[in-house]
């Protein structure tokens, strides 16, 4: 574990002690988990990207194309 020294303004403050007070949690655990999670976002918007990047609109076509066209089975059905 690391200590880091961060300036928020006061409004921000309270909210985020009122919101880990509401989650039974300590303000710090409160901010350690809002900063996992938009690491956490920002990690799988590179990873979806790098996958993007490796994908080929004719191989998705293709396998796309093996698809047999029948009837979705009786409770699959898309209603209006």
């Amino acid at each position: 574990m690391s200590t880091l020294t961060v300036s928020l303004p006061d409004s921000i403050r309270r909210r985020a002690e009122t919101l880990a007070q509401t989650d039974g949690i300590s303000f710090d655990q409160f901010v350690a988990l809002a900063l996992a999670e938009k690491v956490a976002v920002l990690d799988a918007g590179t990873y979806l990207a790098e996958r993007a990047a490796r994908g080929s609109r004719e191989k998705f076509e293709r396998l796309l194309a093996r698809v047999p066209d029948v009837a979705p089975q009786a409770g699959d059905e898309i209603t209006p």
